[in-house]
């Protein structure tokens, strides 16, 4: 069996190293050139400010301090791929709210979705609902709460429209999606240039 050469076998290389060149400069170049998001309804924060939302993280942490004093704190990151529907978000959010009274160290804290609905916006579902005791170290074990799927339909629905009385809205959650969504584009982009430069370098 013939053993490549030294020089062939750079020549192989710098080919390779070409076209993966090509092909990564034509991604960047369709996700520079996309406006997937432009008709999307950007929402707003409302009364939350932006406590957490660094380039290297792919999560945001949103902070509002109520007139009386209840703090109320977000936490989001995107969820898994969704199949099975057509979106222009592929993915939905996982959100965690924290409410917390003044002078209180217990915490009441839920486990929500947020999925896109199209034209129509977005909405959230609550998952789980857990009360937190400022003392309690929660184990794997400890007791967090019903299945929240179990509550009466009413206990549900009441507690989802507390979270809307604290600012958790549509506004909030087209936020999420479209930021979160533009997030992560913008680091898969600066992803692929760094691995431009790094094969580029290498030629």
């Amino acid at each position: 069996m013939p053993i490549a050469s030294p020089v062939l076998r750079q020549c192989r290389k710098v080919l390779q190293d070409s076209d993966l060149l090509k092909v990564l400069q034509s991604e960047i170049t369709h996700e520079l050139s996309s406006n997937r998001f432009l008709n999307n309804q950007s929402g707003s924060l409302g009364d939350f400010l932006v406590e957490w939302d660094s380039s290297q993280s792919q999560d945001v942490v949103l902070r509002r301090k109520c007139e009386l004093g209840e703090e109320v704190v977000v936490s989001a990151v995107l969820g898994p791929f969704t199949y099975g529907r057509e979106s222009v978000f592929p993915r939905g959010v996982l959100m965690k709210v924290c409410l917390k009274k003044p002078g209180l160290g217990s915490i009441l804290q839920f486990d929500c979705g947020v999925s896109d609905r199209g034209n129509n916006g977005s909405e959230f579902n609550i998952h789980n609902a857990c009360y937190i005791q400022s003392s309690a170290r929660l184990g794997p074990s400890a007791y967090r709460g019903p299945v929240f799927s179990s509550l009466d339909p009413q206990l549900q629905d009441a507690l989802k429209e507390y979270l809307v009385s604290k600012g958790i809205g549509e506004n909030l959650t087209n936020f999420l999606l479209l930021h979160l969504h533009k997030k992560e584009q913008g680091q898969y982009v600066n992803w692929l240039h760094k691995l431009e430069s790094l094969v580029a370098k290498s030629e």
